[in-house]
């Protein structure tokens, strides 16, 4: 049984720097542009940071995998077709794409171009997963969120194709990625645009009362006095409804499945992944040595769960879970 490959997110140069010494394997970011999933101000990288960042990268033995995974605008599809070519001169491992029109262009432009499928296409059947592999010579699928390790094991023995699972930071609710709740609001959302309630649409209100954080003129909740208030999306607010005010959509917290490293590893994933491009370079840090530190000790046939205590405080809301791959609900 081989060891699992860590990938680790970077929003910036230097968080994919912080990313690499910690012992992350493969680094994944994206371009300046809607190309990517986390089109924030401040994020990502331009064709000359992402030159730099892959050299980096390959010195250190590790990879860069450029996230080119929103879906192409009817009409504007050029911007994804530039994006494509600019990791490929930069000599990036991998591209991570959702849209079937830039997995065509990417291969029929670069045959020998490693193509990994991007959770947003929401592949968690061996038919969808075999329909990439066969139309586009996809070599990786990220997996959604909603699979325990079980079915994931399932999965492995039905494909040849390398599977990758989230086992650490935020959690999206609806179907993986394409979220109409952000777009609803604000017009703008990460699939189509890559990003998720724009910060020119966030407003911060303070009374008597407390604070109440805004979407594009929405009131996502309400906080009091002393109570900490985490970034407004629409799907992780608080709402009235039937009598109740509660967390209607989602309730604000972090994914965190160190506890089932073991199995993801006996079902045969390949790689697993952090959350978390928009976090910063402390966070990658201290989330890659920890998961560097889990597998290494898995490899030498030691116990894992030590590291999963040292990632607690990173929780969204203070509060994690480890999701589908235990589904306590049922």
């Amino acid at each position: 049984m081989g060891s699992i490959e860590l990938v680790c997110p970077a929003g910036s140069p230097p968080m994919l720097r912080a990313a690499v010494e910690a012992g992350a394997d493969s680094v994944y970011c994206g371009l300046r542009d809607e190309t990517n999933a986390r089109n924030f101000p401040g994020l990502n990288f331009s064709p000359a940071e992402m030159n730099e960042a892959v050299a980096f990268a390959r010195d250190h033995g590790a990879k860069v995998l450029v996230a080119i995974n929103t879906f192409a605008r009817a009409g504007a599809d050029e911007t994804w077709r530039q994006s494509v070519d600019t990791a490929v001169a930069a000599g990036a491992h991998a591209v991570i794409v959702a849209d079937i029109g830039v997995l065509s262009y990417a291969r029929q432009a670069y045959p020998d171009l490693r193509l990994h499928l991007s959770v947003q296409a929401a592949a968690n059947s061996a038919e969808a997963i075999a329909f990439y592999a066969e139309s586009f010579g996809v070599r990786r699928v990220v997996l959604p969120r909603v699979m325990t390790a079980p079915e994931i094991a399932t999965l492995v023995k039905a494909t040849s194709v390398e599977l990758e699972a989230f086992v650490f930071g935020g959690l999206c609710v609806m179907a993986e990625g394409r979220c109409a709740l952000s777009s609803y609001a604000t017009g703008r959302s990460p699939n189509l645009s890559g990003v998720c309630s724009p910060p020119e649409a966030v407003s911060f209100e303070t009374d008597a009362n407390g604070l109440t954080p805004r979407l594009a003129g929405v009131a996502i909740d309400r906080f009091g006095a002393h109570e900490a208030a985490g970034y407004p999306t629409l799907c992780k607010g608080r709402f009235e409804a039937m009598g109740e005010t509660s967390y209607l959509f989602e309730d604000p917290v972090s994914l965190n499945a160190m506890a089932v490293l073991r199995d993801l590893r006996s079902a045969g994933v390949k790689a697993i992944k952090v959350e978390g491009r928009q976090r910063g370079k402390t966070y990658v840090r201290r989330v890659a040595a920890a998961f560097r530190g889990a597998i290494d000790a898995l490899d030498a046939g030691r116990d894992c769960e030590p590291f999963a205590r040292m990632l607690t405080d990173l929780a969204e809301g203070g509060r994690e879970t480890e999701g589908a791959y235990k589904r306590k609900w049922r």
